[in-house]
């Protein structure tokens, strides 16, 4: 079996073939805006006690115990206005999809949560200044993380500016941060804008420092396997086991790369890779 063939390298994030299908989102982008309307139903039907319980409250620090805010608020949204949500989960559609086929679907996942938690953090730190009781909900500040690294990644990409204007992707992102400074100056502005500003500046670290969040957590593979190795192993006679192994190895790299993006592999997982490959092209002659 060449590693073209394998069912999970046949294509990209998202099926082209033609032909009506029944299946779960494939992408951790869709599962993150299913995930957020379906908190917003719940907010809706449980009504005012379910957002003052999960809201980000300035005051959170003097009672840590209600540290868990600088996640929850980040999945909720404004009751008296759909357009709240309706926008940024569109906005996270339409650029979290390329952003997490770049960096791998677990990868972007911490991201974005880590970028909710940063815009809370700014949000907090800029509210201190302030004397009065205030809470802020929405997921602008991880929306703004997301489209600040799309920019970065793809800066000459072109969009439509008000859904009019054809721009460069990196104009577009200068133009978003220029307006929330400026709503960020204005104290009386309802716009959580320190919040947009503390994800924009998140995203802009993560690219320029090159950093892989997931490397800090522990291992999602923590079923034990009866691969190789394992007596309870099924042998074949007829098959041979240094090929099998080779293409163990390569079945790991191209799952990494499914889970984790290319940019996850190392020098000697690239090596496997090339040599698979050839030896493939080598057969199809």
């Amino acid at each position: 079996m060449g590693i073209y063939d394998r069912d999970y390298n046949r294509g990209g994030s998202y099926d082209d073939s033609p032909g009506i299908r029944v299946s779960g989102p494939t992408t951790v982008t869709v599962k993150l805006v299913i995930v957020t309307f379906a908190v917003y139903a719940v907010q809706y039907i449980a009504g005012g006690w379910f957002t003052n319980a999960l809201e980000l409250h300035d005051n959170w620090y003097a009672r840590p115990w209600l540290i868990y805010e600088l996640l929850t608020y980040g999945f909720l949204h404004s009751l008296t206005d759909f357009r709240h949500i309706l926008f940024n989960m569109f906005v996270l559609w339409l650029f979290g999809r390329e952003v997490e086929a770049k960096y791998g679907g677990r990868e972007f996942l911490v991201f974005y949560l880590a970028a909710i938690v940063a815009a809370g953090v700014a949000w907090t730190l800029a509210e201190l200044a302030n004397d009065r009781l205030a809470a802020v909900v929405g997921a602008s500040g991880g929306i703004s993380a997301v489209l600040i690294l799309y920019a970065l990644c793809f800066p000459r990409r072109i969009v439509l500016f008000m859904f009019v204007i054809p721009m460069p992707m990196w104009v577009f992102g200068v133009l978003i941060v220029g307006f929330d400074i400026i709503r960020a100056m204005d104290v009386d502005n309802p716009v959580a804008a320190t919040a947009h500003l503390g994800g924009a500046l998140f995203g802009f670290l993560y690219y320029q420092r090159g950093m892989r969040l997931e490397r800090w957590l522990p291992s999602w593979r923590w079923r034990p396997r009866l691969g190789r190795g394992s007596k309870l192993r099924v042998h074949d006679p007829d098959l041979d086991d240094g090929k099998k192994a080779e293409d163990d190895r390569v079945d790991e790299v191209l799952r990494k790369i499914r889970e984790h993006g290319q940019d996850s592999l190392t020098w000697r997982e690239r090596r496997i890779l090339e040599k698979a490959s050839q030896e493939y092209q080598k057969k199809r002659r």
